[in-house]
């Protein structure tokens, strides 16, 4: 490890558990969950990674990722990206040959995030009540080696997601193109069934934790 070990940030848990959605759904993962986001969507499920946490420096994280023995690494949060010394993790974990992943909500520049890392960007449909938040100029840096998600509560969300897959053109963009229903708000069913009659060149998720954990922390 290189001086980026001596970098610190602020920890709401680190967890080993299986990849609850994106591409690799269903695998054994490390998770590390930074805290703080200046987002507030209405149907977020991790509000108690908003405040607290604990300071820990980059070499700290990484030996506790080690103890887990395991490949893959998805730093999330809250949102990760709101932390500047993030960006030093995500090089340091990818330096160490992990398969690492961000989970970001979009609203916050990707540009320097190191190329070796699969992005999975949120676009912010209208009723999470953060679609302002968007940072378009983030569709520029995407590549296939990224993934963006729609977290979809309702018709309108997904009629809107659907206009900016076309707009956008990101079904030639990125990897992946994610649909996931808001637990609780829409039934799954009606989701894929909307995706099924569209034809919409997306993947249908459930959230695997939700299922297996019902969303417990840790998990």
């Amino acid at each position: 490890m290189t001086a980026l070990a001596d970098s610190e940030l602020r920890i709401t848990e680190i967890f080993h558990s299986l990849q609850g959605e994106a591409r690799s759904v269903g695998l054994p993962t490390v998770f590390v969950r930074l805290t703080g986001c200046p987002l507030r969507c209405v149907w977020c499920d991790t509000e108690y990674a908003f405040s607290g946490g604990e300071i820990l420096g980059l070499g700290q994280i990484v030996t506790q990722i080690k103890n887990f023995s395991c490949p893959r690494v998805c730093v999330t949060g809250g949102e990760p990206l709101a932390q500047p010394e993030c960006l030093a993790l995500l090089k340091l974990l990818c330096d160490e040959g992990y398969e690492v992943s961000l989970e970001t909500s979009g609203a916050l520049s990707i540009a320097d995030v190191d190329k070796r890392v699969s992005r999975v960007m949120d676009l912010k449909a209208p009723d999470s009540g953060e679609s302002h938040r968007n940072l378009w100029d983030n569709i520029g840096e995407l590549t296939p080696h990224d993934q963006i998600k729609f977290v979809v509560s309702s018709r309108r969300d997904f009629d809107w997601a659907c206009f900016k897959i076309d707009e956008l053109t990101l079904s030639g963009r990125v990897g992946d193109i994610l649909f996931s229903p808001t637990h609780g708000k829409l039934e799954p069913r009606e989701l894929a069934e909307w995706l099924l009659q569209d034809k919409v060149p997306g993947r249908f998720q459930l959230q695997l934790h939700k299922l297996l954990w019902n969303d417990a922390p840790g998990h």
